[in-house]
């Protein structure tokens, strides 16, 4: 559905921000996941055709994207990490004002659609409020609602999740796994969680190079029976790929062919196993020389 060759950009500092971006993307929930300044915001800003590439090409559904932008924001549904409103138009107003811009000139098929993405991200008591009043988690669910005017066949969120609570954060998983079915929904995060909850097919990227992309079991299985979890530190500190705290406690989570230390347990492979052991083995290796690598630490 969505197919990106070579795609490279530099910005004016000389930063490398895409480096030989290659994917194919098919329709459903897609997700980006890399750590902050790993090139996801910019490959988002590029995709919605915010900026230009230095080289490469963007197809959306045979749609050359970058010589035909206007083809394809026809089509587009864009949550940027950052945005701004204005400040003294009311939630509905501006929902209203960004479907004519959207091209819905229809009143009573943009009043519906506005009250019904309203109710979704629960924002139809405040609709008449002021969006530049909104605390940082209503903002971003009408954040949510305003990219999903139109009903977009290609959705990009950056960072959706961000300063939503536990149960806003439940709510819109459960719309975005509901309307994925016939579009796709490419969802850049740095929250490890968000991704495997929601998205069955992952890419990897970090210092604008994709590192690895795959169905989510795909990108987990070379590392299944070789993933220990234990409270005290292995000898050998390579073999750690994450270390974090439960209840105060530390936890240690190690890749390592055989028991790294008395009290590792085996565990179950994650996701989160497979980006941490991106970001702290391979970070600075080419897409197939990650694969090798990964196989070779695996085997």
């Amino acid at each position: 559905m969505l197919s990106i060759k070579q795609l490279s950009v530099t910005y004016a500092d000389g930063t490398k921000a895409l480096q030989d971006i290659n994917l194919q993307l098919p329709t459903g929930m897609v997700g980006l996941l890399g750590p902050n300044g790993a090139g996801k915001s910019t490959l988002m800003r590029t995709l919605a055709t915010l900026q230009q590439p230095d080289s490469g090409q963007i197809e959306f559904d045979g749609i050359d994207i970058t010589a035909q932008p206007h083809s394809l924001r026809q089509q587009l549904g864009y949550l940027p990490q950052h945005f701004g409103v204005y400040p003294h138009m009311s939630c509905m107003a501006l929902l209203q004002h960004m479907a004519v811009l959207k091209g819905m000139h229809n009143n009573a098929e943009q009043q519906q659609q506005i009250t019904s993405l309203l109710e979704l991200t629960n924002l139809s008591d405040v609709a008449k409020k002021p969006v530049a009043s909104f605390s940082g988690g209503m903002r971003q669910r009408f954040g949510i609602a305003q990219a999903l005017l139109g009903n977009p066949r290609l959705l990009i969120l950056d960072e959706p999740t961000a300063g939503l609570d536990p149960a806003e954060r439940e709510r819109l998983h459960a719309l975005l796994v509901n309307i994925s079915r016939d579009k796709l929904i490419l969802l850049s995060t740095h929250i490890v969680e968000d991704i495997e909850n929601l998205c069955p097919y992952v890419a990897l990227i970090n210092q604008g190079r994709i590192v690895a992309n795959d169905a989510v079991q795909s990108l987990i299985t070379p590392l299944q029976g070789r993933v220990w979890q234990s409270t005290s530190a292995p000898e050998d500190e390579r073999s750690i790929l994450n270390s974090s705290f439960r209840y105060g406690l530390p936890i240690y989570r190690q890749l390592s062919e055989h028991r790294p230390c008395a009290d590792a347990v085996a565990v179950s492979a994650t996701l989160q196993d497979r980006y941490f052991f991106e970001l702290n083995y391979t970070a600075k290796n080419t897409s197939g020389q990650n694969s090798k690598v990964v196989s070779d630490a695996a085997a």
